[in-house]
């Protein structure tokens, strides 16, 4: 494989953005881990390795790094041949991109083939501000979990996203990874245990509980602590994998509570909360449901924080929201 020319984790842009986006080399870190591990990894991004961080992972293993340019549908392609050798690629580009530019590669030259590919879609739902429509992501999870045969993650902060990658080296489907832009709030410590398609449930509340993935997962934790402070009977599920969707841990909560509310960075139309109220229905649950996100429209142009606070997305959004609901 080839890499681009004089890629240095150590450069003054790397350096500047990692400084304001602690979470940013994950991706890079835990894929060095797994290759000198023995893991047969390899990483591909199109053109934007310091975006992702995977320039700290072209600098350590460059045999083992492809820099595509932008190229995004053919990056999919060829991590899918890459796959077909033995080894287990890890590709990334902005989620607006290949979650809606390279749908058919996935479909057809991944999923359908059913090729371990890893596929990174970073800078989720409105994080991209003030790029704008073309760059905001609301509409991957919805185009992901309707392909056949690929997992849907969308991790709430760096310590999950970690332990998630660590296991994906052996996980034997595709997987689409939703991850944010680096500034992720800690809502786990580093050795927090998750498991794909296990939901992590932080309590189930008699009044509301949330289930929430992304982003979503650090304002709803500080929702529900202000809730119970006024002795609303709230709980909280990070459902980190979306597709399989863990229906035991949806069923327990509607069981219970009187109100599921779904908290998303994404379209309320077939993201997270679709997949709830599949469930739901389907089980003929008492509960009463509410989605939450961006309510089938494209995303205003402004600062990422305060779109967060515009589409009621931050911690005093969401509690807003869940308990307009009770």
């Amino acid at each position: 494989m080839s890499s681009m020319a004089k890629l240095s984790a150590d450069s003054w842009q790397y350096r500047e953005v990692n400084t304001r986006a602690p979470s940013l080399s994950v991706l890079a870190d835990t894929l060095n881990e797994l290759a000198d591990a023995g893991h047969p990894v390899a990483a591909g991004t199109a053109d934007l390795q310091y975006s992702n961080g995977l320039v700290g992972f072209a600098q350590k293993h460059p045999d083992r790094f492809v820099q595509f340019g932008i190229s995004e549908q053919n990056m999919v392609s060829a991590a899918a041949g890459m796959a077909t050798t033995g080894m287990i690629p890890y590709v990334a580009t902005f989620a607006s991109f290949i979650g809606l530019l390279t749908c058919e590669q996935i479909r057809m030259d991944v999923a359908y083939c059913a090729q371990p590919v890893r596929l990174i879609g970073h800078h989720t739902g409105i994080s991209m501000g003030f790029y704008g429509t073309s760059h905001h992501a609301t509409e991957d999870i919805s185009t992901m979990r309707a392909i056949a045969d690929l997992t849907v993650v969308s991790p709430s902060d760096g310590a999950q996203f970690r332990q998630l990658l660590r296991q994906s080296a052996t996980y034997p489907q595709p997987i689409y990874f939703r991850i944010g832009r680096g500034h992720d709030p800690k809502v786990y410590e580093a050795d927090e245990p998750f498991e794909f398609g296990k939901a992590k449930i932080h309590g189930i509340g008699d009044d509301i509980t949330i289930i929430a993935c992304g982003m979503a997962v650090h304002g709803a934790k500080e929702a529900v602590a202000a809730m119970q402070a006024k002795g609303i009977s709230a709980g909280l599920i990070d459902m980190h994998t979306i597709k399989p969707l863990d229906e035991e841990a949806v069923l327990e909560a509607a069981q219970r509570s009187r109100v599921i509310l779904t908290v998303e960075e994404h379209n309320i139309l077939g993201g997270l909360g679709s997949a709830v109220a599949e469930v739901m229905a389907e089980a003929a649950t008492g509960a009463r449901l509410k989605r939450h996100g961006i309510m089938d429209e494209y995303a205003l142009i402004s600062p990422p924080r305060r779109l967060y606070a515009h589409y009621k997305l931050d911690a005093a959004g969401i509690q807003e929201v869940a308990e307009g609901q009770l």
